[in-house]
């Protein structure tokens, strides 16, 4: 058996010059709770990915400067749609369709909480600051690690027993690097977490002993010192150690 859990996680492509690429923060997190990160490219085909994912233990789907293509969501484009690469949302619907046919534990940030929904048939508010009246600002820039604005999380569920079941009157506060946000949550998903304005800030699987969760922020960029992300990539990685045995 291997000693740590091997963990895919997908890549980003630079359209520009054609190469895949990932920031660090997503490996070094997985690898300082125990997993061993796997680099993914975007290859969008299934026969790749169904051999790929016969050596994999969970799946990190990261954040991205991209928006889910809202065609997928039977939507059209908002005047403020960042670019869209058809390549990145097909890797990634691909890779959780083959994580829901192996039952491995799934983390989805930012994006990766966004293209889950979606994979579930769930839609996106594809603007938040044009779309939803009295929005936070929910893209703070520098410095990223930061956490800008507090959010409510639900009294039970998977992200519940993370932050600590005991800890239900205490605020948690997160980083925010977003312009959109979940809208109708997908199939077999309930969402877990809000800010203050109403955006929902996190989403889990409903189904009992599946580990099944997208948060809006960046725990990625905040581990080394905020308990909540810390305790996020731990019990991911703990969960994907668990299920590989």
């Amino acid at each position: 058996m291997r000693s740590r859990p091997r963990i895919g996680i997908t890549t980003r492509l630079e359209l520009e010059t054609r190469r895949f690429y990932l920031g660090r923060d997503y490996s070094e997190a997985i690898f300082a709770a125990g997993g061993l990160p796997v680099h993914l490219p975007l290859i969008d085909r299934s026969e790749y990915i169904s051999e790929v994912f016969s050596e994999l233990d969970g799946l990190l789907l990261p954040g991205s400067d991209t928006d889910p293509d809202p065609v997928r969501y039977g939507e059209d484009p908002h005047p403020r749609l960042k670019k869209v690469i058809p390549e990145k949302d097909q890797t990634d619907l691909l890779a959780l369709e083959a994580a829901e046919l192996s039952g491995i534990p799934v983390l989805g940030i930012c994006f990766g909480m966004q293209i889950l929904n979606v994979a579930r048939g769930g839609s996106l508010v594809q603007d938040i600051g044009s779309q939803i009246d009295g929005s936070l600002k929910h893209d703070q820039g520098l410095p990223l690690e930061r956490n800008s604005h507090r959010i409510r999380i639900s009294e039970s569920g998977l992200l519940r027993t993370i932050a600590g079941a005991d800890r239900t009157e205490v605020p948690f506060s997160v980083n925010s690097h977003h312009h959109q946000s979940v809208r109708n949550v997908g199939r077999e998903l309930r969402p877990v977490a809000w800010a203050s304005d109403g955006v929902i800030e996190a989403i889990e699987d409903v189904r009992d002993g599946r580990f099944v969760l997208g948060v809006q922020w960046h725990p990625e960029l905040s581990w080394k010192t905020d308990p909540l992300s810390a305790a996020i990539f731990s019990e991911f990685v703990k969960r994907c150690s668990t299920d590989q045995q």
